[in-house]
C-alpha cells in the first residue's frame, strides 16, 4: 500500500457489517404451546450470540422479542408486516450481514428476502 492509497488520518470509518440479524415471525398452529414456544425462540437467539433479532407480527412475536432481550439480545425492533421490516432492514444493513429469515409460512415471511435480494415478490 502506498501513501496515495491510505485514507486521510481523519476520514471517518467505513461502517462494517458482519452481524448476524434474526428476522423472525409467528410460529402458527402451535395451539397451547404458541406464547412458551415463541419464548424459547427468543432465548435461542441470544444463546445463539444473534446480534439483532427484528419480531414481524403481533402478540405472539412480542413474547419472542421480550424474551430475547431479557436473555441478553440488545437490539431488538418490532414491526408489524413484512413491508416495513424490509424497509427497516435496507436501512440497517451493512456490507458482511448475515440474516436469516423464519417464520411460519402463512406469515410470507419470504417476501421479506425477495425484496432485499431483488427478486419479484410474491404471494399476495
Amino acid at each position: 500500500m502506498t501513501e496515495a492509497d491510505a485514507a486521510p488520518a481523519d476520514a471517518p470509518a467505513e461502517p462494517q457489517g458482519g452481524r448476524t440479524i434474526a428476522v423472525l415471525g409467528e410460529m402458527l398452529e402451535l395451539g397451547d404451546e404458541a406464547v412458551e414456544a415463541h419464548r424459547n425462540v427468543g432465548r435461542m437467539a441470544a444463546e445463539l450470540g444473534i446480534d439483532i433479532v427484528i419480531g414481524v407480527g403481533g402478540d405472539m412475536v412480542k413474547q419472542l422479542v421480550l424474551s430475547a432481550g431479557a436473555a441478553g439480545v440488545e437490539n431488538l425492533a418490532m414491526v408489524a408486516d413484512n413491508e416495513t421490516a424490509a424497509k427497516f432492514l435496507e436501512k440497517i444493513l451493512l456490507p458482511g450481514d448475515k440474516v436469516l429469515v423464519k417464520a411460519s409460512r402463512g406469515s410470507m415471511l419470504w417476501q421479506i428476502a425477495q425484496r432485499l435480494t431483488g427478486q419479484p415478490v410474491t404471494g399476495f
